[in-house]
């Protein structure tokens, strides 16, 4: 199973899009400091998530939100997948499995 993952930064109130075989170790790697864009920019907290069986899905999927470059359609994403947009784990609270 393949995920699509948005993250929302805490601090700078940014959004992270990305996407991943294994949410747990991903996530590990983000709090590590193990991706560029995140390292700086955190905490990050989890508040939205889509699987996918495959990963080529997964990845245009990805691509497709990347694309519209637009923080509305992310936040209209989160409302109407999220309800109230709220996190749905911290990065912390992910073990690696």
């Amino acid at each position: 199973m393949f995920f699509v993952y948005i993250l929302q930064s805490t601090q700078f109130s940014i959004f992270y899009i990305g996407h991943t075989d294994d949410l747990a170790r991903r996530f590990q790697e983000h709090k590590a400091g193990r991706s560029n864009f995140t390292v700086s920019r955190g905490p990050w907290e989890l508040v939205y998530v889509e699987t996918f069986p495959a990963r080529a899905e997964a990845m245009k999927r990805e691509r497709e939100i990347k694309r519209r470059k637009s923080r509305r359609y992310i936040e209209r994403l989160l409302e109407l997948n999220n309800g109230a947009w709220k996190k749905l784990v911290d990065i912390k609270d992910l073990e690696v499995g």
